[in-house]
């Protein structure tokens, strides 16, 4: 009797699927990854690492993607460390699951930098993705078109995390301006009242589309505003021929998410510096 059965053989073919495109994201997300015109940020590709360094003060900077040993790791890390320090302005690590060494969380913990909560990175083939969801009774989710609809979207933000987040409403209004914006804003309202604030992310010359934000105001939570503003934004990724939609999903949303169609290809975490750098 052959080992495999139909079931299995079907388990064995979504695994491959799954790390057949994990391997797509980490080429074309991380690795090969373009800065859209409208971010003030450069790349920097080393031998090592892929390092995203945002120009303005407020900005963030990260290690993208990288390729370590165990004998190359404590030193890569400290050279890239060090010069994130050097920059003088928040940064972090990205950290992926699958990442080698398979100790480097503990490297990066002896470099100075600490670990914030982990998240799932979700991926779904929009073709095969539930969009077809509508608002809750009295909400409306449209797309920010004027400075007005970006300080809604800012004002979302800062009342649920403390800051505004001004970085991001710079980028989206510039993306305003152009025929084929690399980044939209997404608003849902209710009563006149901003209660959602999102964004996607075209990745010019990638099969993806990425989701950011998704934050609401907490007396609107439970209601279905997060999934309709995460389909409105599949359905405008959908219009622009994207493939893949990603989102890196808190455990408040990966529920949510898995029902609209969504898997999970691995789980990261940013790592942080203990204490943040001031800039001279």
């Amino acid at each position: 009797m052959h080992p495999f059965n139909a079931a299995s053989v079907a388990v064995m073919v979504r695994i491959v699927d799954r790390q057949a495109l994990l391997a797509l994201y980490d080429c074309q997300l991380r690795r090969d990854v373009r800065a859209p015109d409208v971010e003030e940020a450069t790349l920097e590709r080393h031998a090592k690492t892929v390092v995203w360094y945002g120009k303005a003060d407020d900005d963030w900077s990260s290690v993208l993607w990288s390729d370590l040993t165990d004998e190359d790791a404590d030193a890569v890390i400290a050279a890239e460390v060090g010069r994130l320090r050097d920059w003088g302005r928040p940064f972090e690590w990205k950290y992926f699951s699958h990442d080698k060494p398979t100790d480097l969380p503990r490297r990066l913990e002896a470099a100075g930098l600490r670990p914030e909560p982990e998240e799932a990175v979700m991926v779904g083939d929009i073709e095969e993705l539930d969009l077809d969801v509508a608002p809750p009774a009295g909400v409306e989710v449209r797309r920010v078109s004027d400075k007005g609809e970006v300080k809604a979207l800012l004002d979302v933000h800062e009342e649920v995390f403390g800051s505004p987040e001004e970085w991001v409403g710079r980028v989206i209004a510039r993306s305003i301006e152009l025929e084929r914006p690399p980044v939209v804003g997404v608003v849902a309202w209710a009563d006149g009242r901003p209660v959602c604030g999102a964004r996607v992310v075209f990745h010019e010359g990638t099969d993806f589309a990425s989701l950011w934000g998704g934050t609401t105001l907490p007396e609107w939570r439970g209601k279905g505003i997060y999934r309709a503003v995460v389909a409105f934004r599949g359905r405008l990724a959908r219009d622009r021929g994207n493939r893949y939609l990603q989102v890196d999903a808190l455990p408040t949303s990966r529920p949510i998410l898995e029902r609209l169609g969504f898997v999970q290809l691995a789980a990261t975490k940013p790592y942080v510096p203990v204490e943040v750098p001031e800039r001279e």
